[in-house]
């Protein structure tokens, strides 16, 4: 990252989960909740202190995505798509801080919110700016839709993006109000269909644009 306002941007988001678990950590229970099905059901519990660990995340990630820039090979490229990888970087962040302070409400306060509801309009909407920004993604090794064939070659690997963000887009879209009017149960079913078709289309576009232009020459 290049801009010093994002830099700060995301370590100030990626720093609040910490800060708000340890001005709260003295009222929380010996054990809590850790994981939660789609249907806000509670799956795992464990000591308190595992909630540093997800509070740790955010810091991780930002350290992270602001040193992999450093070490691609193709590095020079991240300067076509800054902003973009910018706007990733902080949308990521946002997305963690959403679920560490919902994990903490409903610690401290169960029910208030409905913890399935809340996490699938997140995904729904990280879907959205994905579906945006995914077409502006120039080749790298480590950053967007990584097959043999986009890897390869920067053509296939611009189509890709582009169809790939048309993808997330539409799905972000569809399931958005998906989410907030089915069955959790369903919407699970729905997202998963729509991550895992995605993921196979993307990645028979990608052999087939590489194979139709170098395998038939």
């Amino acid at each position: 990252m290049k801009s010093k306002r994002n830099i700060v941007l995301m370590w100030g988001v990626s720093l609040v989960p910490a800060i708000i678990l340890t001005a709260i950590y003295g009222r929380m229970p010996e054990t809590v909740p850790t994981s939660f099905g789609f249907d806000g059901t509670i799956n795992a519990y464990g000591p308190k202190y595992t909630l540093w660990m997800m509070a740790g995340m955010g810091p991780l990630l930002a350290l992270l995505f602001q040193f992999i820039p450093r070490i691609d090979p193709l590095k020079r490229n991240y300067a076509k798509f800054q902003r973009y990888y910018d706007t990733f970087t902080i949308a990521l962040e946002l997305f963690l801080l959403g679920l560490d302070s919902m994990l903490f409400m409903e610690i401290l306060r169960p029910g208030t919110v409905s913890i399935g509801r809340a996490v699938t309009v997140l995904i729904c909407l990280l879907f959205l700016i994905m579906g945006n920004m995914m077409g502006k993604i120039r080749h790298n090794y480590f950053f967007g839709i990584r097959t043999p064939w986009t890897l390869a070659d920067p053509d296939v690997w611009n189509r890709t993006h582009r169809a790939g963000g048309w993808m997330y887009f539409v799905i972000g879209l569809v399931l958005l109000p998906c989410c907030l009017l089915l069955p959790e149960k369903v919407f699970f079913v729905l997202l998963m269909a729509g991550v895992l078709g995605s993921t196979a289309a993307l990645l028979v576009l990608s052999y087939l644009w590489y194979r139709g232009k170098h395998m038939g020459k």
